[in-house]
């Protein structure tokens, strides 16, 4: 049986992960989809005060309380900032793999905000700073490449994002986060613009010095950015391979 932990990125909640945590848990495996402070079920908590900060606490809470070791950490989205956090951060044998899901990968120092065009981030800290919560309403899921049912079901149950977590800068020991292995899903029909700056450099074989293990991989699936919910049986197959 493997653990895995799968994280939601902006906008989103546990929610997110249903039909693929659902599939894990038939084939036998401990899956737990955690909620970040301030989204989905836990809406009510949103505030000013939640930072980049308040969400790598809640990953790692989540590996605490769920007792996860040896685990298979999915970050999707925005939460490649906590996962790359997350293996800076657990002592060594926490994690087996991390898996970007058209995610956030960056560098230290950077923030979430750091790869996205000059528009976009004025768009959302203005939209944030209207606000008494200081957060950004979530986009049409229709960027995502998503349709139909997946369409309604998203649109519905995306909550506005805190903030404070956009420009928060992340400093790590890229050495430390470079003894884990990883794998990155390049979802590419259409592909995320604000991922479009990611793709390269995970590609780049000096990237993190080079930090690609045995048993890294870059994967691509010809699909929008929530293959969770687009593609979920390829989902479910990739991270099956993984235990």
């Amino acid at each position: 049986m493997a653990n895995y932990l799968l994280v939601h990125g902006a906008w989103g909640g546990a929610w997110y992960w249903r039909p693929v945590q659902h599939a894990l848990i038939r084939a036998g495996h401990h899956a737990h989809a955690v909620t970040l402070t301030g989204l989905g079920e836990r809406a009510h908590l949103l505030s000013p005060a939640i930072t980049l900060e308040t969400h790598i606490a809640d990953v790692r809470a989540a590996l605490a309380a769920e007792e996860l070791s040896d685990c298979i950490l999915v970050v999707h989205s925005y939460a490649g900032m906590l996962g790359t956090a997350v293996a800076d951060r657990e002592p060594a044998g926490a994690l087996r793999h991390l898996v970007y899901v058209d995610a956030v990968v960056p560098k230290p120092g950077e923030s979430w905000s750091s790869t996205h065009g000059r528009a976009t981030r004025q768009a959302r800290l203005a939209a944030a700073a209207a606000t008494p919560d200081f957060a950004f309403p979530p986009p049409d899921p229709a960027v995502f490449g998503l349709q139909d049912a997946d369409y309604e079901w998203v649109k519905r149950r995306q909550t506005p994002h805190p903030g404070h977590t956009y420009e928060a800068a992340l400093d790590f020991d890229p050495a430390r986060v470079a003894h884990v292995p990883r794998t990155f899903i390049n979802c590419t029909q259409p592909a995320l613009a604000t991922i479009d700056a990611i793709r390269p450099r995970v590609r780049d074989p000096k990237f993190w010095d080079g930090a690609w293990l045995p048993g890294s991989r870059i994967v691509e699936l010809a699909t929008g950015h929530d293959p969770m919910l687009s593609e979920r049986a390829a989902m479910t197959r990739l991270l099956l391979e993984l235990a």
